[in-house]
């Protein structure tokens, strides 16, 4: 299938594609700006001619560069959370930097081992030269940040959203089924955290009571499931980012935690139990 391209009226394109099949011919619309808008017409097997034509017009790295920098962002989130815990423990910069950095691309890292793809901060250093930064910075302003810990809770919650987002997307991209895809997406999100809590002996997220991890598999999940359904790529990372920010916003503001298993015909058992006779 060949897209034919023609363009119309000053950056706006019409992109033809002939399906044999059906003998009809599906005309796409582009209009090429800061913020490129596509009017998709056909079916979703045009999509791989579709994305073939518009990166003709369209240098894809534009479109993702804004993603990228939210998503470096999101690492140094990550990274002032590593730091804390290394000041807390009062550790020095060399201290602050393991911290910080294996927080920051520790999900990542892991995500892209799994899925056997070339880890992505060896690609591109940006990320974990953001965390190295970070870590230094921090070494100094630590205690002025522990003091606003209230307000990084809510950038926590915008990075665990890009970043579920973000490793969905890019398993999904490499084939992963729906069910791997959304895995990775919470791998990405919270196995950064849950390396930074295990390493400085502190209470983990996913031990923990509160809406975390759920909310990281829920905006996968959401991902995932417009994905499959057939709605645009664009609109099912908002998707799934939204779902993300909010339900753990509303963790943040309204303490929500999830429910826990009570056992509690194990617990009368122990209060019942006969005391050991070698222990009277």
């Amino acid at each position: 299938m060949t897209a034919r391209i023609d363009e119309i009226a000053t950056d706006l394109y019409r992109i033809s594609l002939y399906v044999p099949a059906f003998d009809l011919q599906f005309n796409h619309f582009l209009v090429r700006d800061e913020e490129p808008l596509l009017f998709h017409t056909g079916m979703r097997g045009m999509f791989p001619a579709m994305r073939e034509a518009v990166a003709t017009l369209i240098d894809p790295t534009q479109l993702f560069r804004l993603v990228q920098l939210f998503d470096i962002l999101a690492a140094v989130v990550f990274a002032v959370s590593g730091a804390l815990v290394a000041s807390r423990k009062g550790l020095d910069v060399m201290g602050f930097i393991w911290f910080a950095v294996i927080t920051g691309v520790g999900g990542g890292t892991v995500r892209d081992l799994i899925l056997n793809v070339p880890v992505f901060w060896v690609q591109n250093p940006a990320h974990v030269t953001a965390c190295l930064v970070t870590a230094i910075v921090m070494h100094f302003v630590a205690p002025r940040v522990e003091s606003r810990f209230r307000t990084l809770l809510w950038f926590d919650a915008f990075g665990l959203a890009l970043v579920t987002v973000a490793g969905t997307v890019k398993a999904s991209d490499v084939g992963a089924p729906p069910v791997v895809a959304t895995v990775m997406g919470a791998v990405t999100g919270c196995l950064g955290g849950i390396i930074r809590d295990t390493l400085g002996h502190v209470p983990s997220v996913l031990l923990g009571r509160q809406v975390y991890v759920t909310a990281s598999v829920l905006g996968a999940c959401t991902y995932v499931g417009l994905n499959s359904l057939g709605v645009g790529r664009l609109p099912a990372m908002i998707a799934g980012f939204l779902v993300t920010f909010t339900v753990r916003s509303l963790a943040i503001r309204y303490d929500w935690s999830v429910p826990v298993f009570r056992d509690s015909t194990k617990r009368e058992r122990w209060k019942t139990a006969p005391k050991d006779s070698a222990g009277e």
